[in-house]
């Protein structure tokens, strides 16, 4: 399947001119995934691919720069006449926040379902699965870690003739797993399907200080994006208030062995040059991306991860404006 992520709300806490609070869309295949909803996400969406539909919504904590989107959103959606179901998942209290949110937006007449997740509560989709963990925050607080199904083998088509295997349905029965006739006997299907190839991962903490949890769920994973809300210069900082510097995040990544890492939620008073020069010190090919860059994620044979600059913008919008709405 298209693997990709498009980076909405790169920010810290306070949107600011260039960089929106967290929001970040995985496409997988035909699935969208929207973690985190900060405010003025369906703004960005609007710059830049167009009003995505999305079909679950997960929520890292319940810190309003996480959160603080959704009421529009989900009132958008209704009033561009919305008739899928959407799924919003988070921790424990995502229950509580709508009871809240709904006093805002009112009723919606599309299926909303809301599902408070444990911490080991995978999400099963048809050839990937969404893995909460356990986050180092000031409240109860998970990242994401979607992990798709390790793939079959490459099938070796010129081995099977040679092993006088007929083409057509043979190929396809040898590929599933089923032992067929050959010229000299049966032939297994690992004579001719190499080892299964892993699956991609694409890791997202929300906000946390380093820890294990982290990097563990992060191991060999394809893209890390890591809170990198401090500089060295306010590492006491970054601990009393349970994020994380971009030295650290580097470093969590580096031991990891994860392929990529995307550094976000940087401070507005840093200048993220800067900061990014501290993290390049441990893990050399570190990016803070902007928002509406995008991150395409190939499978493992075809290449590394590719960061596309403004990527999201370049791209024509997945959704028409609504009916009536202004052109301009």
């Amino acid at each position: 399947m298209d693997l990709d992520v498009v980076f909405y709300g790169t920010g810290g806490s306070v949107p600011t001119a260039r960089r929106a609070t967290a929001c970040v869309l995985v496409r997988a295949g035909g699935d969208r995934l929207l973690f985190d909803c900060g405010e003025g996400s369906q703004r960005q969406m609007q710059r830049s691919t167009g009003l995505v539909q999305a079909d679950e919504i997960y929520i890292t904590h319940l810190h309003a720069d996480h959160y603080l989107g959704l009421p529009g959103l989900l009132k958008t959606y209704d009033l561009n006449d919305r008739q899928v179901p959407l799924r919003i998942l988070g921790p424990p209290g995502l229950r509580d926040l709508f009871d809240a949110v709904r006093r805002i937006m009112g009723r919606v007449r599309y299926p909303l379902e809301l599902v408070e997740l444990g911490e080991s509560d995978p999400v099963r989709h048809d050839t990937y699965e969404v893995r909460p963990f356990a986050v180092d925050h000031r409240v109860r607080a998970y990242g994401y870690a979607l992990v798709e199904d390790e793939r079959a083998g490459r099938f070796d088509p010129e081995e099977a003739k040679r092993l006088g295997v007929a083409e057509g349905p043979d190929f396809a029965r040898l590929q599933a797993g089923e032992t067929v006739a050959g010229a000299d006997g049966e032939v297994e299907p690992a004579q001719v399907v190499g080892e299964p190839r892993r699956g991609r991962k694409i890791v997202i903490t929300g906000d946390t200080a380093p820890c294990e949890m982290t990097r563990i769920a992060a191991h060999e994973a394809e893209l890390l994006i890591h809170d990198a809300s401090f500089a060295d210069e306010e590492l006491a900082r970054a601990g009393e208030t349970a994020h994380s510097t971009a030295r650290q995040a580097a470093r969590l990544a580096r031991e990891a062995q994860a392929k990529a890492l995307a550094l976000v939620h940087i401070s507005s008073r840093y200048h993220v040059g800067a900061v990014l020069d501290e993290a390049r010190e441990e893990y050399p090919d570190a990016f803070a991306p902007r928002d509406f860059d995008i991150v395409e994620i190939p499978f493992p044979e075809r290449g590394e991860p590719r960061l596309v600059e403004n990527g999201a913008r370049a791209a024509s919008p997945e959704e028409p404006p609504a009916a009536g709405s202004d052109p301009a």
